[in-house]
């Protein structure tokens, strides 16, 4: 079974960086373009930034100049690195990734469960 896990989130002083990670893990036959979400209290989700299979990103305004995604395709993973923190990005940071568990298999889209990013000033 596919199953997409986030890990490194972590309460952190404004100005301070983390990394966060997204693993694909249950031998999926192809991970497709991924994203990073994330959901602040009382808002919806939302886009923070893309990246497809060549590489190519997009981040939303807000974190854009600070925040960068990359990828690593042999290990099914995908990071968030964030620097430049603010408050404001407190949030549940989620990822998600297009799936084809088998060869002849329809992409699905696939989910984490999220990891919890606190910046404090």
């Amino acid at each position: 079974q596919v199953q997409l896990v986030e890990s490194g989130g972590a309460s952190v002083e404004a100005g301070g960086s983390l990394r966060l990670s997204c693993v694909v893990s249950g031998h999926p036959f192809t991970v497709g373009a991924m994203d990073w979400f994330r959901q602040i209290q009382g808002k919806e989700r939302e886009l923070v930034g893309a990246i497809n299979e060549l590489g190519n990103v997009n981040y939303a305004s807000s974190v854009r100049g600070r925040f960068s995604i990359s990828r690593d395709n042999a290990k099914n993973t995908i990071y968030l690195q964030m620097n430049s923190l603010k408050p404001e990005d407190t949030a549940i940071y989620y990822c998600n990734a297009r799936i084809k568990a088998d060869v002849n298999s329809r992409y699905e889209l696939l989910w984490g469960r999220g990891t919890q990013v606190n910046v404090y000033a």
